[in-house]
C-alpha cells in the first residue's frame, strides 16, 4: 500500500467492508496506513475494527502497530511479520486460528485482554521488548515452542482452557503467571531467573520443567498433581540448544510454598535452600524425589562470646535459619531474614520439621527423616511456652545423646562414665584385700557342726598413689565392662563400690542403648 498512489489507495479502501478478507501479505505498512486500513473496515454497530481472514505474513509494521479492539473473525496470520516498534492487540478477538509463527516485535507487545476462540501459535517468535498476556482467553491450544523473551513475559490472570505444552521457551526477565488457570493437562518448559505463580489455579494435572529458575508458588491452588522438575541439558529444537544468554546455571530453586496444599505437589532435583514453608497444606504429603538440597547449619567453628561453638552438621528450615539469625544470641553463619519477611518462633516451626519427618518416613526414608526429627526437638527445646520440666528433659536429651541421634555423643558420655567408674572403684571400691571365707566348727559326739562366714570388705587405706596399680585396674576394669551390659561382676566391692557398680549397671546400659539406636536410625532403610 506504501507504493500505491493516493487515488488507488482511496479507491481500495473505500471497497472494503466490516467483515471483509484482507490479504497483505509482504507489505510494508506505516502508522498511519494501518490506521486508515482499520478505519475502512471499523464496524458502525460496534465502532471497533472487524475483519473476516486476514493475512499479514512477512509483513512489516514501522512504527507502533495498533490492532488492540480489532475483531478477527476467521484464521489470521502474522507469519514472520516483522514489528519494529511496539504492537498493541489489547483486547483483540480472534475468531479463528492465529499464527505468529517466526514473527519479531522490536519493542513491547501487548495481548492483554485479547481471547483467542482458536490456537494461538506463537512458534519461534522473538520478543525484543515485554510481552503482556495478562487476562488473556486461550480457548484453544497456546503453543510457545522455541519462542524467546527479551524482557518479562506477562500471563498474569491469563486462562489457558486446552491443555498442552507451552514451551520450550527461554525468558530473559520473570515468566509471570500469577492468577492464571490452567483448565487441562499442560507441561510448561522454559528456561527463565524467575517463575511466579501467585495464586496460580492447576484445575488438571501440570508438569514444569525448568532450568535457571526461582520458583515462586505462594498460594498456588493443585487440584491434581503437579510436578517441577528441573533439566540439567538445554532445551534442544530441531536438534539444536536453543540459546540461554546469561542465564547462568541450571538450578531451579523453589522460594516459596506458602498457602500451598502439597498434597498433589511433586518436587524433583530442585534446591529448597531459600524455601519458605510456613503456611503450607498437607507439608506430610509433600514428595522430594531426586536432590532436593536444604540449608545446613554453619559449618567449622564459630564463638558465642567467649565460649567456642561447632554446629552438629544437619539440613535445616529456611523459617529456623532466620530465627537463629535473628536471635542475636546465636553465633554467625545463619542465613537472615529478607525484608518483609515475617520471622517465626520455634513453636511454629516444630509442626513444620514434624510433618516434613513424616513426609520421608512415608517415603520409606527414615535417615532422611533423622534431620528433620532433629529439628523438631531442637524447636520444642527452645520453645519458651513449653513448661520447664519438658525442657529440662529435652535439654538432657540433646546434652547426652544428641535426641537419640548423634551415636559418636552417646559414646563419647558411655567412654566418660566407664572411665570414671573405673577411676573410683581403684581408689575406693575396690576392699583392701579380698575377703577370704573362714571355716568353724563344733564337735558333737559323732557329729561336726561347720559354719563359712566371709568378712566384711575393708576399705582401702594408704596414698592414693598406691591404689593405682596394675591388678587393681584390671579388676575395676573387669566390674565396669560387665555393668555395662547389665551383669554383676561376683567381685567383692565396698560401699563405695557397691553404689558405684549400681549406678553404672543403671546409666551404662542406657547410654549404649542410645548409641545404637543413633546408629540404627542413620543406616536403616524401610
Amino acid at each position: 500500500m506504501v507504493h500505491l498512489k493516493d487515488a488507488d489507495r482511496s479507491a481500495y479502501l473505500a471497497d472494503l467492508r466490516a467483515g471483509a478478507d484482507i490479504d497483505h501479505c509482504g507489505t510494508r505498512l506505516s502508522r498511519e496506513l494501518l490506521d486508515e486500513l482499520l478505519s475502512a473496515i471499523k464496524d458502525p454497530t460496534t465502532n471497533r475494527p472487524r475483519l473476516g481472514r486476514a493475512d499479514f505474513s512477512h509483513a512489516q509494521f514501522d512504527g507502533d502497530a495498533e490492532f488492540s479492539g480489532v475483531e478477527f473473525g476467521g484464521a489470521v496470520s502474522f507469519w514472520s511479520a516483522k514489528f519494529t516498534d511496539d504492537a498493541a492487540f489489547a483486547e483483540t478477538q480472534f475468531g479463528g486460528n492465529a499464527w505468529f509463527n517466526e514473527a519479531k516485535f522490536g519493542g513491547k507487545s501487548f495481548f492483554t485482554r485479547a481471547e483467542f476462540s482458536g490456537h494461538a501459535i506463537f512458534h519461534k517468535v522473538k520478543f525484543g521488548g515485554d510481552a503482556h498476556f495478562g487476562t488473556t482467553k486461550f480457548n484453544g491450544s497456546a503453543g510457545f515452542m522455541n519462542t524467546q523473551f527479551s524482557g518479562y513475559a506477562f500471563f498474569n490472570g491469563s486462562n489457558f482452557e486446552r491443555g498442552g505444552s507451552i514451551g520450550p521457551l527461554v525468558c530473559n526477565g520473570q515468566l509471570q503467571l500469577a492468577y492464571a488457570t490452567f483448565g487441562a493437562a499442560v507441561t510448561i518448559e522454559a528456561a527463565t531467573p524467575s517463575v511466579l505463580c501467585l495464586q496460580t489455579r492447576w484445575a488438571s494435572t501440570a508438569a514444569l520443567r525448568l532450568r535457571n529458575a526461582a520458583v515462586d508458588l505462594s498460594d498456588a491452588v493443585m487440584e491434581y498433581p503437579v510436578s517441577i522438575a528441573a533439566r540439567p541439558r538445554p532445551f534442544t529444537s530441531s536438534d539444536a540448544d536453543i540459546p540461554e544468554a546469561d542465564l547462568g546455571n541450571a538450578r531451579v530453586q523453589v522460594v516459596s510454598l506458602q498457602g500451598v496444599d502439597a498434597a498433589h505437589l511433586v518436587l524433583s532435583d530442585v534446591d529448597l535452600t531459600g524455601c519458605r514453608f510456613a503456611g503450607t497444606v498437607h507439608l506430610d504429603q509433600l514428595r522430594l524425589e531426586g536432590r532436593c538440597p536444604l540449608p545446613t547449619t554453619p559449618s567449622g567453628l564459630r564463638w558465642r562470646g567467649p565460649w567456642p561453638v561447632r554446629w552438629t552438621p544437619r539440613r535445616t528450615l529456611a523459617e529456623e535459619q532466620h530465627w537463629r539469625a535473628a536471635e542475636g544470641t546465636a553465633p554467625d553463619g545463619w542465613t537472615p531474614a529478607a525484608e518483609g519477611v515475617d520471622v517465626l518462633e520455634p513453636a511454629a516451626l516444630a509442626p513444620m520439621y514434624r510433618q516434613l519427618r513424616k513426609a520421608f518416613e512415608d517415603g520409606k526414608n527414615e535417615p532422611g527423616a533423622a534431620d528433620f526429627y532433629y529439628g523438631e526437638m531442637e524447636m520444642r527445646r527452645h520453645d519458651h511456652d513449653a513448661t520447664r520440666t519438658e525442657r529440662a528433659l529435652l535439654v538432657l536429651y540433646w546434652a547426652l545423646s544428641g535426641y537419640g541421634l548423634r551415636a559418636s555423643r552417646a559414646l563419647g558420655w558411655l567412654l566418660a562414665s566407664m572411665l570414671a567408674t573405673v577411676l573410683v572403684l581403684m581408689l575406693w571400691g575396690l576392699p583392701r584385700d579380698d575377703p577370704k571365707p573362714t571355716s568353724t566348727g563344733t564337735v558333737t559326739r559323732h557329729s561336726i557342726t561347720m559354719k563359712t562366714d566371709t568378712p566384711d570388705p575393708v576399705n582401702p587405706d594408704g596414698p592414693y598413689r598406691e591404689r593405682l596399680s596394675t591388678d587393681r585396674f584390671e579388676k575395676s576394669l573387669r566390674v565396669v565392662i560387665n555393668s555395662v551390659v547389665f551383669r554383676s561382676s561376683g567381685q567383692d566391692l565396698t560401699t563405695v563400690g557397691t553404689y558405684s557398680e549400681m549406678t553404672a549397671r543403671l546409666a551404662e546400659p542406657v547410654l549404649l542403648g542410645m548409641a545404637v539406636l543413633a546408629i540404627r536410625g542413620r543406616v536403616k532403610r524401610s
